[in-house]
């Protein structure tokens, strides 16, 4: 075994292995998926990652949280199924396979045309599009990769066109033309998701793809509309952040209880471009306080705007096509770019004096995260998806209790985004992705008119081109072969796709073994993020398309942030590669990384000292257990984790403790050491059931001694409440029946149920179950319930880490059934570090090298035990570690699993060893322990032995005292342990402390410190902290302190002057014990 750990060596092997032998697979262990299983089902399916990306903090939160429920369930017994998948990414790959394709070829996709286009991009996929699932691997996600779906695959292609007809068909989906969010480089749609909002806080110059002068935002500009028919010269005074649109202008709005504005009812204002009046509307939603209190109504360019139009039946101009020049505009403005536009409308409003200034105004520009263009909402005919009632659905659901979102504080969130849905735009103008299936109707027939593209009639839906002929020529009457189709150049929605996802997967709308196994499923988690994005919508198309909800919870964990709160971004230099945490990377190598990023230069420089002050020696390497195991630690159930790579360091120190501590338990073990079959040796258990109820301990099959059994627990010499024992039989009898049988009906029902539930492997005989019933001696396997209390031989703090042990046990089961994975990393961490390690390792080294071989053999026995139960506990937090130290343990049996990952999960009912009175017992040691180290500390004796004597209320604390001395001894590194007589006096020279308030701990330094020369160093520390003190209370006393001093520092004195205070009576009192010693 190496000598200390190495994560390279520990990460190297295991994974292919664990791949390769089918142990993520539910199928592994048992016949088929569909085989019953009582210890039930677990299914969850990733939020599939783009097929373009590639890790980041978000993926490695995800995946250590998603990887660790699905090990914890894996282990429990559970079929578990965590099922993998890679999302299109319509945008984001067509995006990067244009830029491929003009950088190595000089071509656009239009020159190249459609289908060479999508061949290029399938190429791609093959090539780089697995990219995502190597680190994943990497991240050790514990996935099913022989159920990996791509969302373009021929089966989920197939349930896209299945729901996509249905929902059209039932009129759920329907054409129609309104404003969206337009990318005028992508010339495309974009959904809500894809836009990034950058705050400006006032006039800003920004970068705008296809403009080689950067664009002015952020100011707000006003102009007049004169009054027509006005002889006063009366105008109305208008501001816009967007001047351009004010060339697609139809109205003034202004509020109807503006009494500035009362005499201009019924009027209209001149447009001074176009031929065209404007009415002035009068209309609640205008802010009389903000401006003038009049705004300009462009309905085809502005959802607020859009709204105002509807209400008054006004007309929507547009005024620019998909690329963003201007048209239905008047010469010169016609055929501009729109942000060229905006210079020439302004020069034109000054040529003829309208133009009544300009000023500085916050505001959000929308850019979309793919081309970083300006976003422009435009009128475009688009396909949309009716939400309502399926919101009502979904929100319904939630308040029924059938779907659980979990932290609940998200419910509320849920609830508002459902009453307030609005119609989802699905159609993406693109090449790559699901090409919608709806075709537009021509009918050859000179009695049929021509349709129009908003004109849903004319729009047919089909799952073939022949189909959809079928379905227009019924709907105009009209032979097939008088119809012509022309399928929408249009995709879908990546979100559509990934919307359907849960049981696309699985087959639908094929029926299957996997959908009606796994479907629905049990969990769903993500980041809160996109609980509306893709959450509620795989809600309402699952309970739309297949009647029932997708999953039965949602747990929504947290967003990464940097140390400081501050969002990653790169122009930070803030934001961290996981494999870079997993490797290791030099300050120069995060350098080197900005520079080939699509950073501005300018930002490149202020990046580099973000950088340079957050990692000013690189990033070490920490490995993946320690990444995994400390990001589900910072998962508190909040909105933020503010991610300090520090800490993740730490907790790479912590496997290197659980490396040094199993190398040195393996040596203690020995190389002849061999576990006891079960984790206690324990008796052989008859079971009868019968009124009264009886078990019977058989040591040999011809000696018994009846024991009193009470309801389903085993009672009596046992000690404790458990389940059904049949625990390490003679040689002889291993792996023979278990005899059990039943007076009545009812009983016997009650002891298959329980057996059942105890996860014993029964195996029928020709009667089936009815042995049990008849008292026929019925086969079962060498595995029955939990241990048996320790036998005698263990000591205290053999007791006592067991009793530890239990309750690590009882935390973890807690901690991951209510996702609270703090307190279950909180539970392990402190039971290997601060228990294990720190305590029972040091007491158990004078046992192993001590001459009572009973005494060392149960120590042996306890150990072994704590890091079985130990390391399968941490197992799902950090899987390769953990192998590595379990495969190097001897096993208990010849049947035991070949994988960490597929043994079974330390459960309460295997680890009940409470034992309060152990603990209670060895907390007088431990804070024995504690007082001692503080005084050894204080008197800087960190080389020598010093003498201790513990001064006794009581004699029970005496006896007690006397007990753990020799554990004082061990952990407290102290001489001579003595406990004095009641009311005996401790001998001169010693410093005292209190462990507990019938116990005082007087440390000798009678002989091993010079008195002089520690007073001298004290009354220099007394003069010191006496000068702080005469601060702190000046300070405090000046006159306005209470009111001129913020309350935050005020606190910040107050406690300092306290700790300074109490700094003073501990030295006034080692200054007292030293002048004694003189």
């Amino acid at each position: 075994m190496p000598d200390s750990y190495s994560p390279q060596y520990v990460e190297a092997a295991w994974y292919p292995w664990w791949e390769q032998q089918g142990f993520f697979r539910p199928e592994y262990g048992r016949s088929s998926v569909s085989a019953p299983n009582p210890r039930g089902i677990f299914m969850m399916c990733i939020p599939p990652p783009n097929v373009t990306g590639s890790l980041h903090l978000g993926h490695a939160l995800t995946n250590a949280i998603q990887d660790s429920l699905t090990r914890w369930h894996r282990m429990r017994g559970e079929t578990t199924l965590w099922n993998p998948g890679c999302d299109h990414a319509g945008i984001a790959t067509q995006v990067v396979v244009e830029k491929k394709l003009w950088r190595e070829q000089g071509l656009s996709r239009h020159q190249l045309g459609r289908e060479a286009f999508l061949q290029e991009v399938w190429k791609w996929k093959e090539e780089k599009g697995d990219r995502i699932y190597h680190q994943l691997k990497k991240l050790g996600s514990s996935l099913d990769w022989n159920r990996a779906c791509f969302t373009m695959d021929p089966k989920l292609s197939a349930a896209v066109t299945e729901a996509f007809v249905r929902l059209h068909e039932e009129g759920v989906i329907y054409r129609s033309t309104r404003l969206v969010n337009w990318s005028c480089t992508l010339n495309s749609a974009i959904s809500d998701i894809e836009v990034d909002k950058k705050e400006l806080t006032g006039r800003t110059l920004l970068s705008v793809p296809g403009y080689k002068e950067k664009v002015e935002f952020g100011v707000l500009v006003s102009f007049a509309y004169k009054v027509q028919g006005s002889d006063s010269n009366d105008e109305v005074v208008v501001a816009t952040t967007r001047i351009e649109t004010m060339l697609g202008d139809v109205a003034v709005a202004v509020h109807p209880k503006d009494p500035r504005y009362q005499h201009l009812k019924g009027k209209s204002v001149i447009h001074p471009f176009v031929s065209r009046s404007l009415p002035i509307v009068f209309d609640d939603f205008v802010d009389m306080e903000f401006g003038t209190g009049a705004v300009k109504i462009t309905p085809a360019h502005d959802q607020n705007d859009y709204e105002v139009g509807q209400r008054h039946g006004l007309e929507a101009v547009s005024i620019m096509d998909a690329r963003g020049a201007l048209i239905n505009v008047p010469p010169p403005f016609l055929g501009l770019p729109r942000f060229e536009a905006r210079k020439a409308v302004l020069a034109a409003l000054k040529e003829q004096g309208l133009f009544r200034g300009i000023e500085d105004n916050p505001m959000v520009v929308p850019l979309c995260n793919r081309s970083k263009d300006v976003v422009e909402p435009l009128l475009r005919p688009q396909w949309y998806v009716r939400c309502g009632e399926m919101a009502q659905a979904a929100s319904a659901a939630v308040t029924r209790g059938d779907l659980r979102i979990l932290p609940e504080a998200h419910q509320r969130t849920w609830h508002a985004w459902m009453d307030n849905i609005r119609d989802w735009c699905i159609s993406r103008q693109l090449w790559w992705g699901h090409r919608i299936p709806a075709y537009f109707i021509t009918v050859n027939d000179s009695a049929v008119p021509p349709g129009e593209d908003p004109d849903g009639r004319y729009w047919v839906s089909g799952r073939t081109e022949a189909e959809a002929r079928e379905k227009a020529a019924k709907e105009f009457g009209v032979s097939p072969d008088k119809i012509s189709l022309q399928q929408d150049e249009d995709v879908l929605d990546t979100w559509f796709s990934s919307g359907l996802f849960p049981f696309s997967i699985l087959g639908w709308p094929n029926q299957s073994e996997d959908l009606s196994v796994f479907y629905p499923g049990t969990l769903l988690e993500t980041g809160h993020d996109i609980l509306f994005f893709w959450v509620a919508r795989m809600v309402m198309l699952g309970l739309k398309l297949t009647g029932k909800l997708p999953f039965k919870e949602v747990y929504l964990h947290a967003i990464v942030r940097d140390a400081h709160g501050r969002k990653m971004s790169k122009s930070l230099g803030n934001v961290i590669d996981p494999l870079d945490v997993i490797h290791g990377v030099s300050l120069q190598g995060l350098h080197d990384q900005l520079l080939n990023s699509n950073l501005d230069p300018s930002e490149v420089e202020k990046a580099k000292e973000g950088q340079k002050a957050d990692f000013p020696t690189g990033i070490p390497e920490c490995g993946t257990d320690a990444l995994r195991f400390g990001l589900c630690a910072y998962t508190s159930q909040g909105r933020d984790i503010n991610l300090d790579v520090n800490r993740i360091l730490g907790y790479r120190h912590f496997c290197n403790k659980l490396w040094n501590a199993t190398k040195f338990a393996l040596r203690g073990l020995g190389k002849g050491f061999v576990p006891s079959p079960t984790s206690e040796v324990r008796a052989w258990w008859v079971v009868r059931w019968a009124a009264p109820t009886w078990v019977t301990p058989l040591p040999s099959p011809h000696q018994a001694r009846p024991l009193p059994l009470r309801s389903l627990h085993v009672a009596g010499s046992t000690g404790h409440r458990g389940s059904l024992r049949h625990c390490g039989p003679p040689a002889q009898w291993r792996g023979r029946p278990f005899l059990a049988w039943a007076t009545t009906l009812g009983t016997w029902w009650l002891l298959w149920t329980h057996l059942l539930e105890s996860r014993l492997p029964v195996v029928p005989t020709p009667m089936g179950l009815w042995p049990l019933l008849l008292g026929t001696w019925c086969p079962l396997a060498d595995r029955l319930l939990p241990p048996h209390k320790p036998g005698g031989h263990e000591s205290l703090v053999d007791r006592w880490i067991r009793s530890r042990l239990t309750e690590a046990v009882r935390l973890s089961n807690q901690g991951f059934q209510a996702y609270d994975f703090p307190a279950v990393t909180t539970a392990q961490y402190s039971f290997w570090l601060y228990e294990l390690c720190d305590v029972y390792l040091e007491c158990l080294k004078p046992v192993l090298n001590g001459v009572d071989q009973v005494a060392a053999e149960c120590a042996r026995q306890t150990l072994y035990t704590c890091l079985d139960v130990g390391l399968r506990l941490l197992s799902p937090f950090m899987p390769f570690v953990t192998e590595e130290l379990f495969q190097r343990l001897p096993r208990r049996t010849l049947q035991a699993p070949p994988s960490l990952c597929v043994t079974a999960y330390p459960e309460p009912s295997e680890c009940s060893w409470k034992d309060p009175e152990a603990e209670a017992a060895f907390e007088l040691a431990l804070s024995i322990t504690r007082a001692v180290r503080s005084l050894r500390a204080d008197y800087n004796l960190t080389r020598i032995r010093p003498d201790c004597f513990l001064e006794v209320a009581d004699e029970a604390t005496g006896a007690l005292a006397s007990a753990v001395s020799g554990y004082v001894q061990t952990l407290a590194s102290a001489g001579i342990v003595a406990v004095l007589a009641l009311g005996a006096s401790a001998p001169q020279g010693c410093a005292v402390a209190l462990a507990s308030d019938r116990c005082s701990v007087h440390l000798q330094l009678q002989g091993l410190v010079d008195p002089a020369r520690e007073l001298g160093k004290l009354q220099a520390k007394r003069d010191e902290a006496q000068r702080q003190a005469q601060r702190l209370r000046e300070r405090r006393a000046a006159s306005g302190y209470t009111v001129k001093v913020p309350l935050k520092v005020q606190e910040a004195d107050e406690a300092k002057l306290q700790q300074t205070e109490a700094e003073l009576r501990k030295v006034d009192e080692a200054i007292a014990l030293f002048q004694k010693m003189l």
